[in-house]
């Protein structure tokens, strides 16, 4: 559907302006899905991305800073994420060997098992692969890096 409709107005002050609104209206829908995607195994969207960190770190443990680095949400309290996961069992936390101010947190098998459970409905191949095709992505992330710059 046309940014247009979705916002009902035609009202832009130029196609960057309009791609801006675009910007940000498609990407409070992506996470609108991925919310209540993950919402379905009873955590968060900052939760399922502190899990999926610690599954690429697996079987090695990651510290709160390192998970903080590579968080595509850039929140300054991991802690409290991590609070959140130990309670529903899905990372531990212990020591760490190497530095004794820092705590090392581990995902459990419980927590592997949420992310494979999610896992497919969170690349939301359901709606890309019926609306774009493979090389509409691949031109899609290009222009996303350039936005980037």
């Amino acid at each position: 559907m046309k940014i247009e409709d979705e916002i009902q107005t035609s009202k832009f002050r130029d196609e960057r302006h309009k791609a801006t609104v675009n910007i940000v209206f498609t990407s409070n829908w992506i996470t609108h899905i991925l919310e209540k995607r993950a919402n379905a195994q009873q955590i968060t969207l900052q939760q399922f991305n502190v899990l999926r960190i610690l599954r690429g770190q697996y079987p090695n443990p990651a510290t709160n800073s390192m998970l903080k680095e590579r968080m595509l949400d850039k929140m300054p309290d991991v802690s409290r994420i991590i609070d959140r996961l130990v309670t529903k069992k899905l990372v531990s936390r212990g020591k760490c060997d190497s530095d004794r101010r820092a705590v090392d947190v581990l995902i459990t098998e419980k927590g592997l098992g949420v992310l494979a459970e999610l896992e497919e409905s969170m690349l939301m191949l359901d709606i890309l692969e019926k609306n774009i095709s493979e090389e509409e992505c691949r031109q899609l992330n290009s222009l996303l890096d350039r936005l980037r710059g």
